[in-house]
């Protein structure tokens, strides 16, 4: 057989890898992205360097996880309030003013830090108000995407978007670790104030961003909290979105077992739990890696059932190896599985939601994201305790496929979703 012509081999290659065209095609995109992406690394440095400095401060680990719970609640409680504010208000004036709170926040945990003040309670609250400008600003930026981009553009712009998050979640702890052992808190802390002036330049370069109404009205009123809720309760395609992420999350999570799989399955110690935290987010990056082929796919709704089902079954498999590698090759599959229903699942709210109902939608998808997680870890370790780790496993994979199947079973229309003429 002849060999393909050189020039032909390189294209081949980009129909699998992530498509760059959002990048290439708008100027806007392109600039919030990046501003996006460098922020995001100096905010996990941050994170990171918070828990540290607590426990340097109070030698306690349950002081550590006092950090979470203080960014988790803010977070789930303003999140529903500040997608309502995104549909009210200016998005590119709200997104300027949260990510300035932000860098304010983080430039009041450099001074504390210059200044050896001691004091637990500061971080916590200063986490605290940091989960409420995020809450206040992911709406805001998730809504303008849809007015930067056409629509057959946005599974491609979304794709690269997980993947530089999931690239933020695995490099961000590690630069912030190597940082703070260098140079202390405060300079982990001092990078990220620089790394917001990144979002900010991106944010203030954009046209101005009120919400739209059908017809490219602008919005009127206060957008409520209660009339958002009552859109997506009516509308099925979006809230099974939301179903079908609940059912991966929830029921088939099992993050919180890796410490004691770990031990029992595999004979490991704490390196053994980094390997298995590890490879979801390995799996979804190089899901993001190769993402360019998604943008071919128009049955999203179809393509989100089938992630979902693969998610819990790659959970199960896992539950059943007790081989090391072979484990973490399926936890890496869950995870590259999720990363493409996370591509789709956004896409779906941005392009069939209407433009004046896109911020209280993306506040839905802050607590549903923040919280089902978390939920599904007390489901997971509850199971354990009751049964054992492997019962907990397995039947939560299980259990997540089959409520897979019943979604599919029960609104038939779902599979049908064509993103060439998208419904709510």
């Amino acid at each position: 057989m002849p060999e393909a012509p050189p020039a032909a081999r390189p294209a081949q290659r980009t129909r699998y890898l992530a498509d760059l065209t959002p990048l290439r095609r708008s100027a806007d995109f392109r600039r919030l992205w990046a501003g996006n992406t460098v922020s995001w690394v100096g905010q996990q440095m941050t994170a990171l360097a918070v828990s540290l400095q607590v426990y340097a401060i109070t030698g306690s680990t349950f002081s550590v996880g006092l950090v979470g719970l203080c960014s988790l609640v803010p977070l789930i409680a303003a999140g529903l309030y500040g997608g309502a504010v995104a549909d009210t208000v200016d998005r590119r004036t709200l997104g300027l003013a949260s990510a300035s709170g932000a860098t304010l926040l983080s430039v009041v945990l450099a001074a504390a830090a210059l200044l050896d003040l001691r004091q637990v309670w500061l971080l916590y609250t200063v986490v605290a108000l940091q989960s409420v400008c995020f809450a206040m600003n992911s709406p805001a930026r998730s809504a303008m995407i849809p007015k930067l981009l056409p629509p057959e553009q946005l599974p491609a712009a979304n794709a690269l978007t997980s993947l530089t998050t999931n690239l933020g979640l695995m490099g961000g702890p590690m630069l912030g670790g190597a940082v703070v052992g260098l140079w202390g808190f405060q300079a982990a802390y001092l990078i990220d104030v620089v790394s917001f002036a990144f979002a900010l330049y991106a944010m203030w370069r954009l046209p101005s961003m009120r919400p739209e109404k059908d017809g490219g009205r602008p919005g009127q009123g206060r957008a409520s909290v209660r009339g958002g809720l009552r859109f997506l309760v009516t509308r099925p395609n979006l809230r099974i979105t939301f179903l079908a992420d609940l059912a991966a999350m929830v029921l088939a999570q099992p993050r919180a077992l890796f410490p004691a799989i770990a031990g029992l399955w595999y004979g490991g110690d704490t390196k053994t739990v980094g390997l298995l935290v590890a490879a979801p987010a390995v799996g979804a990056v190089l899901g993001g890696l190769f993402s360019g082929w998604l943008g071919r796919i128009h049955r999203h709704g179809l393509a989100v059932l089938l992630s979902v089902g693969a998610w819990g079954t790659a959970v199960t498999v896992f539950g059943l190896s007790r081989n090391l590698w072979l484990g973490l090759f399926f936890l890496g599959l869950a995870g590259c599985a999720d990363s493409i229903s996370a591509v789709f699942r956004t896409t779906m709210l941005q392009a069939a939601t209407p433009d004046d109902m896109r911020g209280r939608l993306q506040g839905v998808f802050i607590v549903v994201v923040a919280g089902g997680p978390r939920l599904g870890d007390f489901l997971a370790g509850s199971a354990a305790d009751l049964a054992s780790p492997t019962w907990a496993v397995v039947g939560g994979g299980l259990a997540c496929v089959a409520a897979t199947a019943l979604i599919a079973a029960q609104w038939r229309n779902f599979a049908r979703y064509d993103a060439r003429s998208p419904q709510p």
